[in-house]
């Protein structure tokens, strides 16, 4: 039999200490994280234009943002060009995956590694990179070189997800396919992409978010007028808070929140595990 010693029953309790200081640790870490956006969530529903004094719950700020045009207008492109990014992105990104899965060879890795570096390349980075090259271009800075630099950004997302999901499907379904008179393409069409639909669903939502709250390669790419929602806040800020921009901003943190428990949710719609295996297109 085991004893049990006063040095042993020390070195449990310390070990259940642990436990309670990194609980308090990661509520500090959430409260200094979140404050300022529960700070902007709550004076949008305040009834006074005081961003200091809370006086009672009102509606006035989200009836000023609906009849704003220009915010209006700048929502609507941001719509847009979310739209488009997504589309581009999906096109572009499942080709992509399905030729780095099945490419062989240095040039696949080496294309592989290339499309990793928009996701460690500082976004800031990028973004100045995009504008130089268009004014390089003699190419005027518009929506179209907005919804460029967002599509060539989202690729990379695109492509992750899907990757790891492709090389988990069985060859031999679509070979099989293929083994009963399907063309390539035609196995492709009917078996492999109906099998990556959950994922590319889940990458559309989550690629139409991501460039929706797009700011830095927003504000490098975009032309005069009208801009996205992201630089028309911006711009707004830059001569006062108003409490109209709390309410644009609650709006988007919902609308955002919405979209990613929507792509989070979308594999286990289709009956597949949901959650975080999202990211790794499981």
């Amino acid at each position: 039999m085991t004893r049990t010693g006063p040095g042993r029953r020390r070195s449990r309790r310390r070990v259940e200490r642990r436990p309670r200081f990194a609980i308090a640790v990661t509520v500090v870490f959430f409260a200094l994280l979140y404050l300022p956006v529960g700070v902007v969530v709550l004076f949008s529903f305040n009834s006074q234009k005081s961003l200091t004094v809370f006086q009672h719950v009102s509606l006035r700020w989200y009836e000023a943002f609906l009849h704003d045009g220009a915010l209006l207008d700048s929502l609507g492109m941001s719509l847009r060009v979310s739209l488009a990014a997504m589309a581009g992105s999906l096109l572009l990104g499942v080709a992509l995956a399905l030729g780095l899965v099945r490419s062989r060879g240095r040039l696949g890795s080496f294309a592989g590694l290339v499309m990793l570096l928009p996701l460690i390349t500082p976004e800031i980075v990028t973004g100045v990179a995009a504008m130089l090259l268009f004014k390089g271009l003699g190419i005027t800075l518009s929506t179209a070189t907005m919804t460029l630099a967002e599509i060539t950004f989202s690729i990379s997302y695109v492509t992750v997800i899907l990757r790891s999901r492709i090389a988990a499907l069985n060859p031999e379904v679509e070979e099989a396919a293929m083994d009963l008179g399907a063309t390539r393409r035609q196995a492709l069409r009917l078996v492999t992409l109906p099998a990556l639909l959950p994922s590319i669903l889940a990458s559309a939502v989550l690629v139409f978010a991501l460039v929706f709250d797009d700011f830095v390669l927003a504000y490098f790419t975009t032309g005069v007028d009208p801009q996205p929602l992201s630089v028309r806040i911006y711009s707004a800020i830059r001569f006062g808070v108003q409490p109209t921009i709390n309410a644009v901003g609650t709006l988007m943190l919902a609308g955002s929140i919405a979209l990613i428990a929507l792509a989070l949710a979308i594999p286990r719609l289709f009956g597949r595990r949901g959650g975080l295996d999202l990211l790794s297109g499981k």
